[in-house]
């Protein structure tokens, strides 16, 4: 990679996987890069923070920077982390230039590594480009899918022999021998809405799938998803600016009460390409199917099916030859079931353990996110992680000790700690992290859970990274740490953050975090700006290292910055804290903020007549409501991309919160901002991109024209073609922030009174 490593995991750190979520999508670009990521090393010690694991066993690869390019070295942390070079330098030259690979996987067993190259976005991610094949036996390097399209590549990976590759290109899916160079297309059918092996924009949005395809065991045959998009409307986003004339850019998007997209799941053979399509219960057009995997071996898989409303979870395992199904798992909630975010990216949604014989699997049903142990075909349930605390991230299983490691925080919220458990549900909680070192602790634990890299900040010590002996917790390598004296740390974070709670006259006890200037004189008045996202996906009170360079600037200039987690984010507070926001958005969400923050304005040094509020996506949202639902607290609100009308958003993540039309369309209607926009009082900003495929411009023109009608004076920004990130083209960051801090500081003074 040519940026830096180290960057790359300062920045995951500092932001968390939850704190990247905004709407269902990641944080817009510019949030995540207004933290200062440049902070000087005080080491130079080798960065742990982008290695790789080999599958078992605690071997891992790293892929680091040399004289003339880079190299990927394996490392042996039992052997005094002997070092072995799997691809030099020199290796990697194409075309008399080093290629620039940006991610790789590499395969021990077949002596094979699959480089990635050249990378498009497709929605959110850059999932598209070349794949390379680097034969570590005999040192050479071959592009694979050699035929088809520069950069069209997706999901690249082996068989378990390492005699083929299998990938998907176009909505189609291929496997290539690598000894012949022989190119299969294993599906024919594939179009812009008959998806094979990947997924629509909503399931990639919603559902975190893009991977669509699964390798089986024998490598004998592929299991994938196919995606039909054929009935979905489209959005029609126009492009006024690249062209004389103005063109459409369509966008397929279920809104909310339109059916979905249909998904299925089939098994093709390599061989004869023919396609087994498995035989899952129900329409689909009223489920839904976000996991799926082989069940330990060649012959079963096993499958997650959510009903549209998403209130009731079935597990089904699957013969793979006759695709008959055999429900083995099924359980409700009065809200929504969770789809276990922490197991949405490298793990599918359970664990099987003991040979395959029984499997874990999370759940909420009583009270609490807590992990069960099954029996493989679902029967002789049991509660392993016992106690009043949530198991908010399962990070590793070992399953020779019986333990199973996982994040929480039984005491605080905000911060997060890895604790582990008996995996036959005896014992009490282990707490691993050191209870003396209060904030976020990260850990990135090896298959077989006897090492692991453990990184740690809070919101006034620098990120530290350590290579550690998960048993004895002691440590074997320092990492790149940032040990910043008093004077470095003052530079970072000139004005002092702390965190807090209030409680509201609801009896609502609610986390928050204030930044104050330097200087504060409490015996003054001082404006506050409440920065904010309030919706289900996101929490914002996180207690770790984030100089955010923006607040820090608006606190310099005199302002209070005051962050809030209301009721309905995802935090460990238990499923009733979490789920009390059901059918709620745009309401109980809204009224937690304003209500501490009326709690707040008692505090003396607030300066009521200058309150001010902001947000993005979901907090562009929150932002629009509390300035017209509770426009007597809020003076001064700048929302952007925000969703003033539930019923344009897309249908998996709205109905999830809100229920289905036509039976929850009060609660629709009571959670649209632009419903109520005869309550503006003060002053309005709303900014938005005309391109954001996510939360579609509609939403700020239907705004705009309800205030007109009101005859409500307010302000806004359009971005031409810009995306729900609005990053694009040149000087966009930049002229963005600076339309928000000039606004804040015409409508809401700075500086104490």
């Amino acid at each position: 990679m040519k940026c830096s490593i180290n960057k790359i995991f300062l920045a995951l750190f500092l932001l968390g996987s939850s704190s990247l979520i905004a709407n269902g999508q990641p944080l817009p670009k510019q949030l995540a890069l207004k933290f200062d990521l440049t902070l000087p090393a005080q080491d130079q010690n080798m960065s742990f923070g982008d290695i790789q694991w080999n599958k078992t066993g605690h071997l891992f690869t790293n892929m680091e920077e040399v004289s003339g390019g880079y190299e990927i070295a394996e490392y042996d942390p039992a052997n005094n982390f002997s070092r072995k070079v799997l691809v030099a330098s020199s290796s990697l030259i194409v075309n008399n230039a080093t290629l620039p690979v940006e991610a790789y996987t590499w395969y021990p067993g077949t002596q094979k590594i699959v480089l990635f190259s050249n990378s498009k976005r497709v929605w959110r991610e850059n999932t598209r480009g070349d794949f390379w094949l680097f034969d570590l036996n005999s040192k050479s390097l071959k592009k694979l899918g050699n035929s088809l399209p520069e950069s069209s590549l997706q999901f690249a990976k082996l068989s378990a022999d390492g005699s083929k590759a299998a990938y998907v290109s176009k909505h189609n899916i291929y496997v290539e021998d690598l000894k012949s160079g022989t190119i299969k297309q294993l599906t024919t059918d594939g179009t812009n809405r008959i998806i094979n092996g990947t997924f629509d924009w909503v399931y990639e949005e919603e559902l975190f799938c893009r991977d669509g395809f699964r390798w089986s065991p024998d490598g004998q045959s592929i299991a994938f998803w196919q995606i039909d998009a054929s009935k979905i409307g489209n959005y029609l986003m126009l492009n006024t600016t690249d062209s004389i004339y103005s063109f459409n850019v369509p966008v397929e998007y279920p809104k909310v009460g339109y059916d979905p997209s249909r998904a299925k799941i089939g098994v093709v053979n390599v061989q004869s390409a023919q396609i087994k399509w498995l035989d899952i219960p129900g329409d689909p057009v009223k489920n839904y199917l976000p996991r799926m995997d082989w069940a330990g071996n060649s012959n079963e898989l096993m499958v997650q099916q959510l009903n549209r409303k998403q209130d009731t979870c079935r597990l089904y395992l699957v013969n793979s030859q006759t695709g008959l199904a055999k429900n083995i798992y099924e359980e409700s909630d009065v809200a929504w079931i969770d789809l276990n975010y922490f197991w949405q990216y490298d793990r599918v949604g359970w664990d099987f353990i003991n040979s395959g014989k029984e499997f874990l699997w999370t759940t909420e049903k009583d009270g609490w996110r807590h992990v069960y142990r099954l029996n493989r075909d679902g029967s002789n349930e049991r509660l392993i992680s016992k106690g009043n605390y949530d198991v908010m991230d399962v990070v590793g299983i070992d399953q020779k000790k019986g333990l199973l490691y996982f994040y929480g925080s039984t005491q605080n919220a905000t911060q997060q700690y890895l604790y582990a458990t008996k995996l036959d549900g005896t014992g009490t909680l282990i707490s691993v992290s050191s209870e003396a070192q209060k904030g976020t602790h990260k850990y990135n634990i090896s298959p077989d859970a006897q090492y692991a890299v453990h990184g740690f900040s809070n919101y006034q010590t620098a990120p530290t990274e350590e290579f550690i002996s998960l048993t004895t917790k002691k440590r074997l390598r320092e990492g790149h740490s940032y040990n910043l004296t008093a004077e470095q740390l003052k530079q970072y974070l000139p004005n002092p953050k702390s965190f807090f709670q209030v409680s509201t006259s609801d009896g609502v006890t609610i986390d928050g975090w204030v930044i104050k200037p330097a200087n504060f004189d409490e015996s003054k008045k001082y404006p506050v700006l409440f920065d904010l996202y309030g919706e289900p996906a996101a929490a914002t009170v996180k207690d770790s290292f984030s100089p955010n360079s923006w607040h820090q600037a608006w606190a310099s200039k005199g302002y209070v910055i005051i962050s809030l987690d209301n009721r309905g984010t995802p935090v460990a507070k238990g499923r009733a804290w979490r789920k009390a926001i059901f059918q709620n958005i745009g309401n109980l969400n809204i009224k937690d903020q304003a209500m501490a923050a009326k709690e707040i304005l008692k505090w003396p040094w607030v300066d009521s007549e200058r309150i001010a509020v902001w947000g993005w996506s979901g907090g562009g949202s929150s932002t629009q409501n509390l300035m017209f639902k509770y426009p007597d607290i809020f003076k001064t609100g700048m929302a952007v991309a925000g969703v003033s009308n539930l019923l344009t958003y897309d249908n998996i993540y709205e109905e999830r919160y809100m229920g289905l039309i036509p039976q929850s369309t009060e609660a629709y209607k009571q959670g649209s901002s632009i419903n109520f926009v005869k309550g503006l009082k003060g002053n309005l900003l709303l900014v938005h991109g005309s391109g954001d495929d996510n939360v579609h411009y509609q939403n700020h023109e239907m705004l705009v024209n309800a205030l007109i009608e009101a005859g409500k004076p307010f302000t806004m920004m359009v971005y031409p073609n810009r995306s729900h990130s609005i990053n694009e083209g040149k000087g966009t960051d930049e002229h963005l922030f600076n339309l928000l801090t000039n606004y804040l500081l015409e409508h809401c003074p700075p500086g104490a009174k």
